[in-house]
């Protein structure tokens, strides 16, 4: 899973949350609904990092998305760079199936590594990315804190390259979605969790504890 939290996320046009506040919420939902799929989460804004890496354990998943937040790291875009480091993180992966899901709700403005070429990495790697846009048409409310007046709002436009973001998902085999309010990402993450299902052989070992002993000496005294 691959998270934007450059501070355009600040963006209410998810009312009445944020996008990114509105985003870690269905991807907790996407969490629930998987089952024996090792899942990492890598941020980013100007750089990008892991922020938990791939595991079977949801548990401390959960608790590394809920201490996602903006100023973890300078503000920006590295749209490249996240897709880089995600990749990264999939390549030493025997799995069969390997996938990223990238949501960005800008354009890429940082990083050493162009969008394109990380995904024709990604592409030599057997690594599919599913691209989200996030945000609705037009300008967003963007809330401002200023010291003396409080909180005010200013409209910003929405700077969503999705012509670079179709781009990433049909060069690796992937599908790019527009995300214009929480019922819609939402819908787009259940889509994506359906569409991703791999057939799990599982062992399953049964351990019998006899307890006919005390119940079959009773009968016998009676």
């Amino acid at each position: 899973l691959v998270l934007d939290i450059s501070g355009s996320m600040r963006a209410e046009d998810f009312k009445p949350h944020n996008r990114l506040y509105v985003a870690k919420q269905v991807i907790k939902e996407f969490i629930e609904g998987r089952q024996s799929d090792r899942i990492g989460l890598v941020v980013f804004s100007r750089q990008s990092f892991t922020q938990c890496p791939l595991t079977l354990d949801y548990g401390v998943l959960y608790n590394f998305l809920d201490h996602v937040d903006f100023g973890m790291i300078e503000d920006g875009t590295a749209i490249g760079l996240a897709i880089a480091n995600a990749v990264n993180r999939l390549r030493i992966s025997d799995a069969k199936s390997k996938v990223i899901i990238l949501l960005s709700d800008g354009r890429n403005n940082a990083g050493e590594i162009d969008p394109i070429t990380a995904a024709q990495a990604a592409q030599a790697m057997n690594v599919k990315i599913y691209t989200i846009g996030a945000g609705k048409p037009g300008n967003a409310p963007y809330p401002v804190d200023d010291p003396i007046f409080g909180r005010r709002y200013i409209y910003i436009e929405n700077e969503i390259d999705e012509a670079t973001l179709k781009q990433i998902a049909q060069l690796t085999g992937g599908e790019y979605f527009r995300a214009e309010d929480e019922k819609a990402l939402s819908r787009i993450y259940r889509q994506i969790s359906q569409m991703e299902q791999t057939k799990v052989h599982v062992k399953e070992y049964l351990q019998y504890n006899e307890l006919f002993s005390k119940y079959a000496l009773a009968g016998l005294l009676l």
